[in-house]
């Protein structure tokens, strides 16, 4: 089995779940499953359950071309669950999160079936 390097896990920290990079092995415990992780998002180290923490499901995108997208553009506005088509890139995919960046521009993550996940901005006031 291969060894992972980052999983995505919920970090107690951020109260999300995000990238996470693992950093050993915990010494001192009977729990096989249990690691050192540090956050990339607020960069703190700890001690993550590899079973019990770690997301391991995919967002379904099955059947997202049948039901009713929203076209993407910079201009609108999005909700999280939402299916969209990108006309560039001739893909859809569901917004996963909404964040606001250190510019002040909103942005959202969204999971596309053939581009994976995307950052995209949203509500660009031009």
């Amino acid at each position: 089995m291969a060894r992972l390097k980052n999983v995505e896990a919920f970090c107690s920290i951020c109260n999300t779940v995000t990238k996470m990079e693992l950093a050993g092995d915990v010494i001192n415990t009977e729990e096989e499953n249990k690691r050192w992780a540090k956050c990339k998002k607020c960069k703190q180290t700890m001690i993550i359950d590899l079973v019990d923490d770690v997301k391991v499901t995919k967002v379904s995108l099955d059947g997202i071309e049948q039901e009713e997208c929203t076209s993407y553009s910079p201009t609108k506005t999005f909700c999280v669950g939402e299916a969209i088509f990108h006309e560039s890139w001739n893909d859809f995919g569901k917004v996963l999160s909404k964040e606001k960046m250190s510019n002040g521009q909103n942005s959202i993550s969204v999971e596309f079936q053939k581009s994976g996940l995307k950052k995209l901005i949203e509500s660009l006031n031009v």
